[in-house]
Parts: structure tokens; C-alpha cells; sequence
């Protein structure tokens, strides 16, 4: 069956990192973080924050477990109302908005290890008429500087959609994100084929959603649900669709 819509995952997929590894980035944030607040006449002590962003993680986890996310304003409510309950309520906008920034951007001045081969791959899957969009969960960095990341690699304009879920509060595996997807580039899951390395997150939840799914694997046998096919980088997915295809 021909595909139209091509989905591929973040994490494990286009960029090597896992998601867990966004927790490297803890030491710079809480460190932005403190020297926010002190500027602002709410210090707080290094120790409390440190114990504060674990609390927050426990929280995050807790919503993740549910297949939903929430907004990256939460994760900084969560960090601060760990420390005083009240301190949330106390923040200025513009104070928040900064912090939000600082607990954003550390991807951005140490970004992960990107697959090489994506930026060749989605040219030929562009120029062959698919339409392509990226669905990922987020972990501690949000969608928007996610975006920023893309395009600092120069592959978010091959995207005609991406889907982070904490913009739509919806987490894989669960196929609601998958359909959002769909709908946003007015794709059919019956002609659309999902790219993703985790045998969860993106196997089982791109079938349940009713589409294929090829999946990134590191060797060559691939864990949990079968996909339709496996690949090992992004440099054999011109190839994959068309045997799909066949």
C-alpha cells in the first residue's frame, strides 16, 4: 500500500541521547534557577533546590505514568512548591518566564548527538512527495526548545508538523497523540508509516493507532511488538519505505 504520511520519533531516533539523558543538563539548570531568584529577592539555598528538581521528577513521573504530560510551567511550579508552597503564587511573570527559559535552554548550548544521516534521508523523503511530522514525548526539555534544537541541526523545515507532548498534554504510547498528528497534516493512519526506536512508546503505540511502524534498532534483532521492519539509522529509511511500499 502506498504511504503518504511519514511520523518520526525524537529520542533514540534522530538524536541519539536518550531521553533520560536530558537529566545531564540538572547542574546548569538549578544553578540558573538560584541565581534567578537570589537576583530577585527570593533566594534559596542550593541544597533546597537540588531536593526540590528530585521532588519535581517524582511528580513528572507520577502524570507520565498516565500516558499525559503537563506544561514546562508546571516543572517549575513543582520545583518551587517543593521548596515553600506559597513561593509559586509570589512570582512575578516576568520573573517566571525567565526561569522557564533557564530550565529550557541547556540543550541548546550542549546539544545531544544527532543522527548524521537524518538530514540526507529527509531531503530524498521530502522531495519524494511524503509528508513528514515528528511526534516525541518531552522530558525536562520542552517542545519549544526542542524546535530550537531542530532547527539548529537544520531538519525542522522538512517537518510539516511536530508534536511535543507538553503542548498537547498527551504522552506515547497512548494513540491519541498519534491521531492528533494525523489530523494536524491531514494524514490517514492507513497510509501513514511511524519511525521510532522504542518498542513501547512507538511500536506499540503507532499500531494501536493503526498505522505501521519501522523501527531504529541497534542490533538486529528488534525487542518487544514486532514493527514491519527495522533499520539501524535514518540513512536506510528511503529504502524501507519504498520495500513497504512493494
Amino acid at each position: 500500500m502506498k504511504v503518504k504520511t511519514i511520523t518520526i520519533d525524537l529520542w533514540g531516533t534522530l538524536l541519539f541521547d536518550r531521553p533520560a539523558t536530558d537529566n545531564r543538563y540538572k547542574k546548569r539548570r538549578l544553578a540558573d534557577l538560584e541565581s534567578l531568584l537570589t537576583a530577585a529577592g527570593m533566594p534559596v539555598s542550593a541544597a533546597a533546590l537540588d531536593r526540590a528538581y528530585d521532588e519535581s521528577g517524582t511528580y513528572l513521573s507520577r502524570i507520565w505514568a498516565t500516558q499525559r504530560d503537563v506544561p514546562v510551567d508546571d516543572h517549575i511550579r513543582a520545583i518551587l512548591a517543593a521548596i515553600d508552597p506559597g513561593l509559586p503564587q509570589r512570582l512575578p511573570p516576568a520573573l517566571m518566564t525567565a526561569l522557564i527559559d533557564a530550565y529550557s535552554r541547556p540543550i541548546l548550548v550542549v546539544p545531544p548527538a544527532v543522527d548524521d544521516t537524518a538530514l540526507a534521508a529527509l531531503e530524498t523523503l521530502k522531495g519524494g512527495g511524503y509528508t513528514l511530522a515528528l511526534i516525541s514525548n518531552i522530558m525536562r526539555t520542552p517542545g519549544a526548545a526542542l524546535r530550537r534544537l531542530l532547527e539548529q541541526f537544520r531538519l525542522l523545515g522538512y517537518f510539516q508538523h511536530t508534536t511535543f507532548s507538553d503542548e498537547v498534554r498527551i504522552r506515547k504510547p497512548a494513540p491519541e497523540i498519534f491521531h492528533l498528528t494525523m489530523r494536524a497534516v491531514a494524514g490517514d493512519p492507513g497510509t501513514s508509516v511511524h519511525v521510532g526506536d522504542d518498542p513501547i512508546l512507538d511500536v506499540q503505540g503507532a499500531r494501536a493507532a493503526g498505522m505501521r511502524v519501522i523501527q531504529v534498532v541497534s542490533s538486529s534483532a528488534a525487542r518487544g511488538p514486532r514493527p514491519d521492519l527495522t533499520i539501524s539509522r535514518l540513512s536506510e529509511l528511503p529504502e524501507a519505505i519504498e520495500q513497504l511500499e512493494s
